[in-house]
């Protein structure tokens, strides 16, 4: 079936041609370029079938189709033979470049003799001396032909080598990735690595370049030690390769990397992300190349321990890694058999033996900042939190493990005192018994001790309500512990029953914090709602006789937390007493009955109190308290939380060291406990802002990721995210690129996500975030790709039109940057559509100067009128934002407008009108201070005016004066740094004068 109308002209054939050559090498691409071979022929002239068979072939070239690229290029040969005259210079240069790529692909087939690929050869140099053009392309192909074979190199390479490059040579980017490998194969790393460094700075590339030589690189580095740098490697290198057929060689070697550095279980995500080259690459070559990597990585996995996890495979069935291993190996072994019986030699299989056989290079090597063990894949569990990194999860769920008791009875009863207790060990019981429950052998105990199976139910209900509420559902909540409660009740249980209705009444006022009517405040409503369920808690168990005093105590907590929690959401001070007055209470009936968790949180509370009533000191010297009590009574589970809260308070005392050796020790402390019960994750972010405080970014990233982790693990998947958004966010900060990628394409590929599950702004700030960091890595398509695709699903936002303005304006700057104006345009208006309903001024402002900077700057004086009536509308927005009394962050929308017309102006040879706007700015900034603040703009504008007088306007004494007067002012205010471009230029202007 036809992807597109049949060109009815030969311009409609080259535009179409032209569409084509932007898309991705693909089935598409490659298909459509044989549709357009067929109506260039119903043509009748030469030209358009040389063009679209040239683009046919690249396609097959770069679609992994070998086997067809030869066929087109001998059409080509005989138009060329036939009718020499219809190949213009660049047609010829295309022509005869092309001789290399039917070489390749005739390499790359083993069903092709080994003479006839020498005769390919030989007709390429006869070509060649035909047409006067250079040898060293012929002798290039005589080397690689050379090195597959088997045959010893040395002669060949010297034959290419020492020949002058010519303009139908392979770029320099392959040929220096050819001279590494040869220096590779001689055994001398750490001469190819040197030959591979302007490559690997990315100084040479190519379409191919550098993700080759990235993907031969890696085992060199880190056979010389420098696994940092392979490690940056191959994060940027994979990505360029990822999913691609003409580079399935490669990421066969990226799989490799990761099963030789410890990293198993990202290589089986990697495979899971390429799963389509098992049926996409027609080039046995890279058939081969590919395959055996997999079963490096394969064999590694089985080698493990771990033969039977699921693993991506070919189409059509499910795989287990020995499945699969056995199915690649034998399909690798064939290959390689038939490219040896080809050529003579054992060379293939001989190299497949060395890759399969090499012991790893490393025991770990982290390659991403979510580190994934194979015992965290073979569990299920996504978090994947690995080797030390789990060492304290590992201990805590040994101890918990240890309090579980075997008998059925005991653990019944176990649980129960555990949770009267409030202690962490009673989760594992409660998970232990409800895996009992629910076999279909269970058979419950006539024990009266134990009670009725209702009670039972009840309970588990009950511990899975207090789950859903730590996760934030609140309605499931209210649900679970309303149905404990039936079931309570109908076991004769009535202080549970008291107990579920007074936490239901409590998570249904969490549950409604957004259920008010349209204009109320949802702090109102959420306050009133808690204000409403203290006070049914209060009639219960007024109403209530005869209750356990540890049922009392937990009704008084629920009360003063209801209140604590009223105060945090409305900030009013006034809730504060009653607060005081529970947490009293509390105290008071828990020391009395010795209910030492319940006196404890009492403290924690009166602390937290404190600190939302603005009295730091007073907060810490009870938290102080609490700890002092916690060392000689317990419970030994609260100090991590009390640690966290001391922590934070000295946070906001402004003590980060005193905030960071609190939450460290909390930390500690917490290893001996499971995450969920002392909030792990917790004293992991306020670490990681801790640490930010302290200059210590690195550290902070670690426990940003640790974070996540935890949250992950407990089921906390929204908030994961967020932390994780938040870690992809500060590598970019911090100008690790790569990473943020890695990590980004890391959460987006989770199934939750690629299915729909995860809620979808969420998703789209994560791809936000990816689309703003592949721009800051310099990959401009794709970054374009991904920002043009937001801002279209944004449109439909019509509950949120500030982020489809944010997110438009984005877009329009960056079609901008490549020069794509018209659609700037339209995606801009999108962006003042939606600002008119959420405005935006500031983001809106700056989109608007930066398109008419870039307007100015790549049109010039055509670009002036477009690039000025930008300007204008940033005027009105201006104009908007001062009516409405909003206050930037920073330097006045005016005088950013006037900044931005001197640049427009001087881009465009305006230098007077320049000049003029740089001195409105330059006046509505004012004079700078000792203060920090506006320094380095003030001096910028100096600096551009004093290079348009002094430079295009050659009037370098008055822009000598207004220099030096400004250094001299800057210097005295002890702004050292914004002098130097100051004095640069004057330095320049005298220099010159």
């Amino acid at each position: 079936m036809p992807t597109a109308p049949h060109p009815q002209s030969t311009d409609e054939l080259f535009h179409a041609l032209r569409e084509n050559h932007q898309l991705p090498y693909g089935r598409t691409r490659t298909v459509t370029a044989e549709e357009l071979v067929d109506a260039a022929e119903r043509f009748a002239e030469p030209i358009p079938l040389i063009h679209a068979l040239l683009e046919l072939q690249e396609a097959y070239t770069y679609g992994s189709d070998p086997r067809k690229s030869p066929v087109v290029f001998a059409r080509l040969l005989t138009l060329f033979d036939e009718q020499p005259d219809a190949f213009d210079e660049r047609l010829r240069a295309q022509l005869f470049w092309r001789f290399k790529w039917v070489a390749n692909a005739l390499r790359a087939l083993p069903e092709i003799p080994l003479a006839s690929l020498r005769q390919w050869l030989t007709e390429m140099r006869d070509r060649y001396e035909k047409e006067g053009l250079g040898l060293q392309p012929y002798y290039g192909q005589a080397y690689q032909l050379a090195v597959h074979v088997g045959e010893d190199p040395t002669l060949a390479y010297e034959l290419w080598a020492g020949r002058r490059r010519t303009p139908h040579s392979d770029c320099e980017a392959c040929e220096i990735c050819e001279r590494a490998l040869y220096r590779v194969a001689a055994g001398d790393d750490e001469r190819a690595l040197e030959v591979w460094a302007p490559v690997l700075a990315g100084k040479e590339s190519c379409q191919e370049e550098p993700a080759r030589s990235v993907s031969y690189a890696l085992l060199p580095l880190l056979r010389t030690g420098h696994a940092d740098r392979a490690r940056e490697l191959h994060l940027a290198g994979y990505r360029a390769c990822r999913r691609n057929p003409s580079m399935a060689g490669e990421v066969g070697r990226h799989l490799e990397f990761c099963a030789l550095t410890g990293n198993e279980a990202r290589g089986l995500e990697l495979l899971a992300e390429n799963r389509n080259l098992f049926d996409e690459v027609d080039s046995p070559l890279d058939q081969l190349d590919f395959l055996t990597g997999v079963e490096v990585l394969l064999r590694r996995v089985e080698g493990l321990g771990h033969g039977e996890l699921p693993v991506a495979g070919y189409a059509g069935r499910a795989w287990t890694v020995a499945g699969l291993c056995a199915e690649v190996r034998g399909r690798g072994d064939g290959l390689a058999a038939r490219f040896d019986t080809r050529n003579g030699t054992s060379a293939q299989s001989g190299r497949r033996t060395v890759r399969l056989d090499r012991a790893p290079l490393l025991d770990a090597l982290e390659l991403a900042l979510r580190s994934r063990g194979l015992d965290e894949l073979a569990s299920g569990d996504a978090a994947g939190v690995a080797g030390a990194r789990g060492a304290g999860v590992a201990a805590s769920a040994s101890r918990a493990a240890s309090a579980v008791p075997e008998e059925l009875p005991e653990l019944i009863r176990r649980a129960r005192e555990l949770d009267e207790e409030g202690h962490p060990d009673a989760r594992a019981c409660w998970a232990r018994l409800r895996d009992l429950v629910a076999a279909r052998d269970y058979a419950h105990p006539e024990d009266p001790a134990v009670g009725p199976y209702g009670r039972l139910c009840a309970d588990l209900l009950s511990d899975e309500a207090y789950r859903a509420a730590e996760r934030g559902d609140y309605a499931s909540a209210v649900d679970l512990h309303e149905e404990a409660a039936g079931l309570y009740e109908d076991a004769g249980a009535p202080d549970d029953v008291v107990l579920a209705r007074a936490c239901a009444l409590l998570a249904a006022a969490e549950a409604a914090e957004a259920a008010g009517e349209d204009g109320e405040d949802e702090a109102e409503v959420k306050a009133a709602g808690l204000a409403d369920a203290h006070a049914a808690v209060v009639r219960l168990q007024e109403e209530a006789s005869g209750l356990a005093p540890y049922v009392e105590g937990r009704l008084l907590r629920l009360r003063a937390s209801a209140l604590g929690v009223r105060l945090q959401t409305s900030g009013d001070q006034a809730h504060a007493a009653v607060v005081f007055a529970e947490a009293d209470l509390l105290q008071e009936f828990a020391t009395r009955h010795g209910l030492t968790t319940q006196v404890s949180g009492a403290m924690l509370l009166r602390a937290g109190t404190y600190a939302l009533s603005g009295d730091l000191p007073a907060a810490v010297a009870e938290i102080d308290a609490l700890r002092d009590r916690l060392a000689s009574d317990g419970p030994a589970w609260h100090l991590p939380r009390a640690l966290g809260l001391r922590g934070r308070l000295q946070l906001g005392l402004r003590d980060a060291a005193a905030a960071h050796a609190d939450l460290a020790e909390g930390l500690r402390l917490a290893a001996a406990w499971p995450a969920d019960a002392v909030d792990t994750s917790r004293l992991h972010a306020d670490l990681a802002q801790t640490c930010l405080h302290l200059g210590r970014p690195d550290e902070a990233l670690t426990h940003l990721t640790r974070s996540a982790e935890v949250d992950l693990r407990d089921g906390k998947r929204v908030d994961a995210f967020c932390t994780y958004s938040n870690a992809a966010q500060l590598c970019l900060d911090l100008g690790r690129i790569e990473d943020s990628i890695a990590l980004l394409d890391s959460l987006l590929g989770e199934p939750d996500v690629t299915g729909g599950e995860l809620d979808d702004r969420l998703v789209a700030q994560l791809r936000l975030l990816r689309a703003r960091a592949l721009h800051a890595g310099d990959d401009v398509k794709a970054a374009t790709a991904e920002f043009v695709a937001l801002a279209a699903e944004s449109a439909g936002w019509d509950d949120d039109p500030g982020s489809h303005a944010m997110i438009a304006a984005e877009t329009a700057m960056i079609l901008a940057e490549a020069g794509e104006f018209d659609r700037a345009g339209e995606v801009a208006d999108r962006a003042l559509a939606a600002h008119a309903l959420s405005p935006r001024y500031e983001l809106i402002s700056n989109c608007l100067r930066e398109l008419a900077r870039l307007r100015a700057q790549q049109q010039g004086p055509d670009g002036l009128a477009a690039a000025l009536a930008h300007l204008d509308e940033a005027g009105r927005v201006a104009d908007a934002a001062r009516a409405a009394g909003f206050q930037p962050v920073g330097r006045s929308l005016e005088t950013a407008l006037a900044y931005e017309h001197g640049r427009v102006h001087a881009y465009v040879g305006a230098y007077e009108d320049a000049l003029a706007a740089l001195e409105k700015a330059l006046g509505l900034l004012g004079e700078p201070g000792a203060e920090q603040g506006g320094t380095g703009e003030w001096a910028e504008c100096v600096r551009l005016s004093g290079a348009v007088e002094g430079i295009y306007l050659e009037r370098p004494a008055p822009a000598l004066v207004r220099l030096d007067a400004a250094v001299a002012r800057l210097t005295a205010l002890g702004h050292v740094e914004e002098c130097e471009p100051l004095a640069s230029l004057a330095a320049q202007l005298r220099d010159e004068g």
